[in-house]
């Protein structure tokens, strides 16, 4: 298995490949994204390369892309949009800006069905982190993917009926 760490330019030069995890990955169950999604995804994809820090982890095996992750350092203020308002409501404002801002913030993590329980997500996600205070999100309905944080060592750090909230100081011991 072959990891990559990209810069944005980089990930740019390989989006089709990115794009062509998500699309794997978020159309099928829990998600069931459907093809804007996966649009607006290689649209943001743009956007987000162009962030001060942002990073990618590519994961194939051979030719064939099998997972990634997005990150970047979140802004002071914290910001608003897309699904920053529900991080702050289940934290509350102070702890928000406390915890998450100026943290790598683990935007995608994405690994194609035929590629998942083989601890790739951890991988990726040990990689793109390294040893940075770190935040992602994810959805109360992906129990899945909340027991992988769980199991990966990110710690629950609030939560409502819309996202759960995690977060991570460095490294676990594996």
């Amino acid at each position: 298995m072959r990891i990559d760490l990209l810069t944005g330019e980089q990930a740019l030069v390989r989006r089709a490949e990115l794009v062509s995890v998500y699309r794997e990955a978020f159309t099928g169950p829990p998600w069931q994204e459907g093809e804007d999604a996966v649009v607006a995804f290689r649209d943001r994809l743009t956007a987000d390369a162009d962030r001060p820090g942002f990073r990618a982890v590519l994961a194939g095996e051979g030719e064939r892309p099998c997972g990634f992750g997005t990150a970047w350092p979140t802004a002071s203020p914290f910001p608003t949009g897309r699904s920053y308002d529900k991080v702050r409501a289940a934290l509350g404002p102070d702890r928000t800006a406390e915890l998450l801002v100026g943290a790598l913030e683990v935007d995608e993590l994405a690994v194609a069905p035929h590629a998942r329980g083989q601890g790739l997500a951890g991988r990726i996600l040990d990689l793109l982190c390294g040893q940075r205070r770190s935040w992602l999100l994810t959805s109360p309905k992906a129990p899945d993917a909340v027991r992988l944080y769980e199991r990966s060592g990110w710690l629950r750090a609030g939560e409502d009926s819309d996202v759960v909230v995690f977060v991570r100081c460095s490294r676990p011991a594996r």
